[in-house]
């Protein structure tokens, strides 16, 4: 017998972006179950890691067709459909060699470029005096700045894309006016950095393949969203995966004594620190192609599932003691933060690199860091992949 939509639990869980969800404790008997999601649709709820991965390796459950014409929605699409499945339509341009080429985190001048950056940010805040605000003066201009450098456009200009991001990510139950117009800007903007002798980067790279004949198929405007896709998701994955790891850092005593004590530091934790990670928050969203046994339920060819990430990053049977912090944790690679599958981030060696760069930093720069109100006091944003506080205010 069917059950009214109105009736399922509503998806995603209402939490602080600093432990689980108690839900997802009574999930572990039922990793397969409905819910209902923002938009107000029937969605199977994954949450085991065995099922989680499963989902994200098997063909069958499509993340393009999520953004297909009457698909059961997860929230309300803010970017255009044909950008959900961003990197099959890079590789299916002929672009994802560039791509890749820009997010190598062993380019040319990366690393100094990082560490100078961080640097410089911790510079400033310690200049300006605590108490400081470690997002906005930290995570997000080292993230941002980043992004630029690979683009190739002026890091001044970093912040007015970041103001889309917080539309772009937005969970709805709606479409969202503003966010096209974000979307048409930022377009826009890029288009315009094609034809600017001063752009380098991936996008002058993409601006000189417009004169080579295998390309003639590109339109300025596929190219200008190969750099609003790359920021926005980029920014988005980099600096929400520092502000939680810092949020880790300043909540954690256990966290904060692996990465600060002898012995185990930063680099050998970040697979760990991934793996504890609350920034995602929603599921992965995939579309059923065709009728799936799915553990001990049937999936039926167009439903909606929602790959929940940090159930599965903590499911005791692959991660034994999942809410203990070991750095030496033998399996923690394992983790799903980055995806899987098709669509596991190919920039998962930067994300890494990137943060374990600006943790090293700050904590070398100012051991007594701490959080300067009480975490019930973080105004926390819910937006997908920013399950963040917006005010991240810190002493030392």
């Amino acid at each position: 017998m069917s059950v009214a939509v109105e009736t399922l639990p509503a998806f995603p869980f209402d939490w602080d972006g600093t432990r689980l969800p108690a839900e997802i404790e009574a999930l572990r008997a039922a990793p397969v179950r409905k819910v209902r999601t923002i938009a107000g649709a029937e969605a199977w709820l994954v949450s085991s890691y065995e099922l989680c991965r499963h989902v994200l390796e098997d063909p069958r459950f499509s993340l393009k067709d999520t953004s297909a014409p009457g698909a059961p929605r997860q929230y309300a699409l803010t970017i255009p459909p044909h950008v959900v499945n961003n990197m099959g339509n890079i590789t299916g341009a002929g672009l994802r060699k560039a791509v890749m080429k820009a997010i190598n985190p062993k380019a040319p001048g990366l690393e100094e470029w990082l560490r100078a950056r961080a640097g410089a940010l911790v510079d400033a805040l310690v200049a300006e005096g605590a108490p400081g605000e470690l997002r906005a003066a930290y995570a997000d201009p080292y993230s941002s700045g980043l992004h630029c450098r690979m683009l190739g456009i002026p890091e001044e200009d970093g912040p007015r894309l970041l103001r889309s991001l917080d539309v772009a990510f937005m969970n709805a139950p709606s479409e969202i006016e503003a966010a096209r117009l974000h979307w048409d800007r930022d377009i826009a903007y890029m288009t315009e950095r094609l034809d600017d002798p001063a752009t380098g980067g991936l996008m002058a790279e993409l601006a000189a393949l417009r004169e080579d004949p295998e390309y003639a198929h590109l339109t300025d405007e596929m190219l200008a969203t190969v750099g609003v896709t790359l920021f926005g998701a980029g920014v988005i994955s980099t600096a929400g995966f520092l502000t939680m790891a810092l949020v880790s850092v300043l909540t954690r005593p256990d966290v904060r004594a692996a990465l600060t004590g002898g012995g185990q530091r930063v680099a050998g934790a970040m697979d760990e620190l991934l793996r504890v990670n609350l920034s995602i928050g929603d599921g992965l969203p995939r579309l059923a192609l065709e009728d799936v046994r799915l553990g001990e339920v049937e999936v039926r060819a167009g439903e909606l599932v929602l790959v929940l990430v940090e159930a599965a990053n903590h499911d005791p049977l692959h991660f034994p003691d999942p809410l203990d912090f070991r750095p030496d944790r033998e399996n923690a690679a394992d983790h799903l933060s980055f995806g899987g599958g098709r669509h596991y981030c190919p920039a998962t060696a930067l994300g890494k690199r990137h943060a374990e760069i600006a943790l090293e930093t700050l904590l070398d720069r100012l051991p007594e860091l701490r959080l300067a109100v009480p975490v019930e006091q973080l105004v926390w944003r819910t937006n997908f992949m920013k399950r963040l506080p917006e005010r991240l205010p810190v002493a030392w």
